[in-house]
């Protein structure tokens, strides 16, 4: 049986803890070893956490009836024969739903009312404030009980025109976007804004998010969504019916909402299942099929092979019944193999280079310290071998040649502290234009022309200008960071060669690399300030929302490369103050065993074996250091081997061992399985 994309999920799971593992061990040996200085401790902590913590988020949005819920069911959740998010006919939900994981959260339903539109914080504000939340706890053992508990997503309300244009939900100008009214003109409203479901399950603990976002109403008054959750999703699935080809509203989903590039972009064309007909030949029917998908892939200006006929109804059933002829004709496997082929390398590969790179700059840092701790130790057996048979007299010499060595050494101090006034500067320099206010100061020049007009035209040039600028700052950032290499390099050179250290520049910073993230973020929101969106820009409410989640984006980027400079930073002059500290002791050392000599003629074969013995113990260091990284690397470098195989454990072995039983979840109430689902 072909891999499907949970069993590569769960693989790329497995290679996570494996690694993780790894990197725990090589962070234990260094703690345990008193060999971790502040900034290797951040980075291991960091990448840990990225390991283990990291989301992979997976969109899907379609017009409803377009067999979303089984789709997801077909990919997901089909290892123990019951559907977990199921479809059924009836009124579709406004509300986007976020299935994942947190083991920080109980497992539950939390739902984000809906008048939470008219306060000025964002969702991610949101997220941080528990109490805004309603939550409902959810018994795994209690199918009916869940379903019930989720079927709250669906509820809606009816408010005035006036409510609804306060909520988002009705627009004057843009009439045949508007809902149709009820009785005494009355707007149907969803009553929740936002909701996330937090379940145990295999899949969600390895860190996968799925977004349910549904129809083009909720997506196109949703600011959150568009501006926030769809631009940030790592993939987006758009799911188009085979019956019914690209509609009008699933062409205005895709051109005002998904044009712009996220990490994997793929077409499902659904429900090829209902062009059979009893009166033509098979031949004829694919021929039909592969008419829809060059139509599609013409009217969404797409390559065709990014069209993936498919029928996620007959792959579910096939799944349930382990029937390998239908799962064959549902076309399911094919999409999966897209799916995962264009997704999870590129994230297994981020994360493997993250990590290589990152032990192989910390097995160097500590390479160099036990070099030069190694050093010490010959020149020590050196001047204690030389004292064999000689006199007390010498011996007192040797006393105050150490003595006038760490007098001189000392004068270092100076020196240090004046490179450390500089370094300090050149920090504080390179991060100035990095801050938060700097970003806030650029984002408010365009708000003044969003604001300075009831028709906000030049919007669009005064994005890409700001776009613009924020490269520059990062340009200026590296900049600044390079000439503070440089300094490095000059002033370790002349501490190398006038007082003994080994010190050595970190090989140089590149930042430029997140200047493709603002590329992303321009691409994603720049469709927001043209002509057909100017109406909606025009909105206060829309405007406020567009600032605050362009700040928030492009926070992390600028955050990102102020941590990566600091810790770069950091990371440089550690090695100064390690090496001060191993030479003062060094100093130390030494005079202390002369001393003891000069005392006890028979302590000197005593302290030549001390002194052999925490040689070899550096040498087993070093030697179970580069053990370790090298196992380290070997486990990031490994092929990703699929779950069920190789003695890894299956989703469904996952399920049994976490004591979950299947359950049926009725989210969103939208896709009629009897239509094709």
């Amino acid at each position: 049986m072909m891999p499907t994309f949970a069993s590569n999920l769960d693989a790329l799971g497995q290679w996570r803890v494996a690694t993780d593992a790894k990197l725990a061990d090589l962070a234990r040996f260094a703690r345990e070893q008193d060999l971790l200085n502040e900034a290797s401790a951040e980075w291991f902590e960091a990448m840990r956490h990225r390991l283990s913590g990291e989301k992979l988020m997976v969109a899907f949005v379609a017009e409803f009836s377009r067999g979303k819920s089984e789709l997801i069911n077909a990919i997901f959740f089909s290892d123990k024969g019951r559907r977990m998010m199921p479809a059924s006919a009836g009124r579709t939900t406004m509300c986007p739903v976020e299935l994942g994981y947190d083991a920080q959260d109980p497992v539950g339903l939390s739902l984000l009312s809906i008048d939470t539109r008219l306060q000025a914080a964002s969702l991610a504000e949101f997220r941080l404030q528990p109490q805004a939340w309603t939550h409902i706890a959810l018994d795994l053992s209690n199918p009916d009980g869940m379903a019930h508990a989720l079927g709250e997503v669906v509820r809606t309300r009816l408010v005035s025109k006036e409510e609804a244009k306060l909520l988002g939900f009705w627009d004057d100008e843009r009439v045949e976007d508007n809902p149709p009214l009820q009785d005494g003109d009355k707007v149907e409203v969803p009553v929740w804004r936002h909701a996330r479901i937090n379940l145990p399950h295999p899949l969600l603990k390895r860190g996968l998010v799925v977004l349910d976002t549904p129809g083009l109403n909720a997506i196109g008054t949703e600011p959150e969504l568009t501006l926030g959750l769809l631009p940030q999703a790592h993939a987006t699935v758009f799911i188009l019916g085979a019956d019914t080809g690209v509609t009008k509203s699933d062409l205005s989903i895709w051109r005002d909402h998904l044009c712009g590039p996220a990490l994997a972009r793929f077409v499902a064309l659904n429900k090829i299942d209902s062009l059979s007909d009893p009166l033509s030949t098979p031949q004829q029917v694919e021929d039909v099929i592969v008419r829809q998908c060059e139509s599609v892939a013409q009217t969404l200006e797409i390559p065709p092979e990014h069209v993936f006929p498919i029928s996620a109804r007959q792959a579910l059933a096939a799944r349930l019944g382990g029937d390998a002829v239908g799962l064959r004709a549902s076309r399911l496997e094919s999409f999966e193999t897209a799916l995962s082929e264009g997704l999870l390398p590129k994230r297994r590969q981020m994360l493997a280079d993250s990590a290589i790179d990152g032990a192989r700059q910390f097995q160097s840092q500590l390479g160099r310290r036990f070099g030069e701790l190694r050093r010490q130790h010959a020149e020590q057996l050196l001047e204690l071998r030389g004292l064999r048979g000689k006199s007390t007299g010498k011996v007192q010499l040797m006393l105050q040649r150490v003595q006038a060595e760490a007098t001189e050494f000392e004068q270092c101090t100076a020196r240090l502290s004046a490179m450390r006034s500089v370094h300090s500067r050149m920090l504080k320099a390179a991060l100035h234009d990095l801050s938060s206010d700097r970003l806030r100061q650029e984002v408010d020049v365009l708000g003044q022309v969003l604001g300075g007009s009831w028709l906000p035209l030049g919007a669009k040039k005064a994005f890409v200008d700001l776009c613009g600028r924020l490269r520059l700052l990062i340009e200026q950032a590296q900049q600044r960071n390079d000439e503070t290499h440089s300094m490095l390099v000059a002033s370790f050179a002349k501490l190398n060669a006038e007082f003994g250290f080994s010190l050595l520049a970190e090989q140089q910073l590149d930042v430029r690399k997140y200047t493709d993230d603002l590329t992303l973020i321009e691409r994603n929101y720049v469709q927001y300030l043209g002509l057909s969106q100017a109406f909606r820009l025009a909105q206060p409410g829309f405007q406020e929302q567009f600032r605050r989640m362009l700040i928030s984006r492009l926070r992390v980027v600028f955050e990102t490369v102020s941590n990566d400079i600091e810790l770069w930073n950091k990371t440089a002059s550690a090695q100064v103050d390690s090496q001060l500290r191993e030479r003062r002791r060094n100093f130390k050392r030494r005079y202390e065993s002369l001393d003891r000599i000069q005392s006890a003629s028979n302590e000197l074969d005593t302290r030549l074996q001390e002194v052999q013995a925490q040689d070899e113990r550096v040498l087993q260091l070093q030697t179970r250091l580069n053990t370790l990284v090298e196992e380290l690397v070997s486990q990031a470098q490994a092929e990703v081997v699929l779950a069920g195989h190789e003695g890894h454990a299956s989703v469904s072995d996952y399920l049994k061992a976490a004591h979950i039983e299947p359950i049926s979840l009725n989210l969103s109430g939208a896709d009629e399985v009897s239509q094709g689902a």
